[in-house]
């Protein structure tokens, strides 16, 4: 992963608002209407150049294309690429499981009057109702990743970025809960799709990009699992999804490669996420060279203290989320380089990165923050960061 010898270098983790004339083809699009294709393609190049751009200038050195080409969201936009897939009504019955259940979990049954009012307000209720069924071989279509990898090189190319990365999508987050009619078993089909997403997660290396695995639904399914299963049903769950993303991600190069993960992220009460310390160990496990975990919210800041005792293995970096998307607050550039500095103290002042906790749109409709209010988040970020490097490094000002 990428690094600096006198500095902390400033990233985050990829989703970012998309301008107003993306929206309204991603719309189109979304909804099956009819859409000028070439017009598309040019808006959104040109959309990604100028994100790219804007980042550079508000000081971030590892920079994304904003996710702008996913449609439906982070994880969703991998069936578009896969066939052997469908999707239909979930039961009654598939609705009551926690495994198969597209909502739910203790969060909700704890604050069902806000839940209400979120969902709907968020477009997500109306797409509870529905489960992905795995009913033919999973193959894999490059040619939208292929896309998006010479989009992104042009515009970073253009706008003198540091370095670049694509975040994907992860085995567990992809196809959360699918119902499987074609593989003898679960293993089976997660094995299947692993491949399917090591293509993806191979093509963005070997063009020279940095690849980053999303995967919030590993830890978010605790809350939905644990009651009524127990915490080793969950630990057996978790191990087999670790046990195909590691397989996915055979042979791409660990300095090349980093791991997001998060809570699921949206900006509720998150009163029953696992804490930090009882998956870290799952966390570690993934063969990547970076780890990119939430440790600015209210929910998880305190858990910093985790690494204390959590040694991050040699060679290895943590990209901790220093900023939050959930709060339109902008953090003080102090805070952040505080946030820096006491993990640079642990973890080493070269194993750590300044990031996000996740990202600054939920989908291509749901932002988080508005995006003045982003833009003045990651300019803090990167400010906070050079505050950081000249405490850390030992001299006035960072360069």
């Amino acid at each position: 992963m990428a690094s600096s010898s006198d500095r902390i270098l400033a990233t985050h983790v990829g989703s970012l608002v998309r301008p107003p004339q993306l929206v309204e083809f991603l719309k189109l699009i979304e909804a099956g209407q009819p859409y000028d294709k070439g017009a598309y393609e040019a808006c959104l190049k040109a959309s990604i150049e100028e994100v790219v751009r804007q980042q550079v200038e508000a000081g971030i050195d590892i920079v994304s294309d904003g996710e702008f080409s996913k449609g439906r969201n982070w994880a969703f936009y991998v069936h578009e690429r896969l066939t052997g897939l469908t999707t239909r009504k979930a039961t009654p019955e598939e609705m009551a499981d926690p495994l198969t259940s597209a909502g739910g979990g203790q969060d909700h049954v704890a604050f069902p009057e806000f839940y209400a009012e979120y969902n709907r307000a968020s477009g997500l209720a109306a797409r509870l109702g529905n489960r992905f069924v795995v009913n033919g071989p999973l193959t894999y279509n490059d040619a939208s990743v292929k896309r998006d990898i010479a989009t992104l090189k042009t515009a970073a190319a253009k706008a003198n970025a540091n370095g670049a990365f694509l975040p994907v999508v992860a085995p567990a987050s992809a196809l959360p809960g699918a119902k499987n009619e074609h593989y003898t078993d679960e293993k089976s089909l997660l094995f299947a799709l692993a491949d399917c997403l090591h293509q993806e997660y191979k093509a963005i290396v070997d063009a020279g990009l940095y690849v980053q695995i999303d995967d919030a639904f590993l830890p978010y399914m605790h809350e939905k699992m644990v009651p009524p299963m127990s915490e080793a049903q969950y630990r057996a769950w978790a191990q087999l999804r670790i046990d195909a993303l590691n397989h996915a991600l055979r042979g791409i190069p660990e300095d090349r490669s980093r791991y997001h993960i998060c809570w699921g992220s949206w900006n509720g009460p998150h009163a029953f996420d696992v804490p930090l310390k009882d998956i870290a160990d799952l966390l570690l496990q993934v063969k990547v060279g970076a780890y990119s975990v939430e440790q600015a919210n209210p929910r998880h800041e305190h858990e910093w203290t985790v690494w204390q005792t959590v040694k991050l293995p040699a060679g290895k970096k943590l990209i901790p989320g220093v900023i939050s998307h959930a709060t339109n607050i902008v953090e003080h550039p102090e805070l952040v380089a505080q946030r820096l500095v006491r993990l640079a103290k642990i973890a080493g002042r070269d194993n750590v990165l300044g990031g996000t906790d996740c990202g600054f749109a939920q989908s291509p409709f749901a932002q988080r923050v508005h995006p003045s209010i982003m833009w003045a988040k990651l300019r803090s970020l990167s400010e906070g960061a050079r505050i950081a490097s000249a405490e850390l490094w030992g001299r006035k000002s960072a360069g």
